[in-house]
């Protein structure tokens, strides 16, 4: 883990290379412990947010190996992520799976021989605790959940998050996300039964979220943006 948040994986086999995910934000001394865990044969990103991408092009000067993610502008070295795409890498076979929502080009990695339900790496679209951010208009709640019914459909797959613990059974997760996108929305249909059709992201955000701290403010008000724009397409 880098910093306070964000969790880089090591995926491979005993005597083989290892695949890195995420390598996190600039921290040498963290790149270096990643570097020294063996032969580094792909790096491969989850999502653009600098938290995650801010120390690939170091680290790929660092061992060379190739960075690729869905967006060609985060890719070093490597061609770009393709939806469906089977990489064979340091013994491990990883299926690339585009989830958009969280941003456009989220994509989770399914490891389906880790252990007898498989893994899947899932990024910033599910985290260990809590639910992640949908923030308009790079986050859209549509292509979100639709990505969470994907990712529900691999059944109790060990949840591997970019921030927080390990969790249990992705579709029991996918499932309480779900459930909680579901009760979002019908509070932003009371604001808008009461405000009016037509009321203003910051008239909904002033009425779902009176009570939110101002740092958080602008958090809110792409939250309840990224619903409207759903419930209004």
């Amino acid at each position: 883990m880098s910093l306070d948040g964000t969790n880089s994986y090591l995926v491979g086999v005993p005597g083989a290379g290892v695949v890195v995910v995420d390598p996190g934000p600039l921290d040498e001394p963290h790149l270096q412990a990643l570097a020294g865990a063996g032969a580094v044969e792909l790096v491969l990103i989850t999502h653009h947010h600098s938290d995650h991408t801010e120390a690939s092009h170091r680290f790929h000067e660092l061992t060379g190996a190739p960075v690729r993610a869905l967006d060609p502008a985060f890719c070093h070295g490597g061609a770009p992520l393709a939806d469906g795409e089977e990489l064979d890498a340091a013994g491990v076979r990883i299926r690339v799976l585009a989830t958009p929502g969280h941003t456009a080009d989220s994509v989770c990695l399914h490891l389906p021989g880790d252990g007898p339900d498989g893994s899947v790496l899932t990024g910033d679209t599910i985290l260990g605790r809590g639910t992640t951010i949908i923030a308009y208009p790079d986050g859209r709640l549509g292509p979100y959940l639709a990505s969470l019914e994907r990712l529900a459909a691999l059944g109790p797959a060990t949840v591997l998050p970019a921030h927080g613990p390990v969790l249990p059974s992705l579709a029991d997760i996918c499932g309480k996300y779900l459930q909680h996108r579901h009760e979002r929305l019908e509070q932003i249909r009371g604001a808008l039964s009461r405000l009016g059709p037509d009321a203003s992201v910051q008239a909904v955000t002033d009425y779902v979220y009176h009570d939110v701290d101002a740092s958080v403010r602008g958090a809110a008000e792409s939250s309840v943006a990224a619903q409207l724009e759903f419930l209004r397409s």
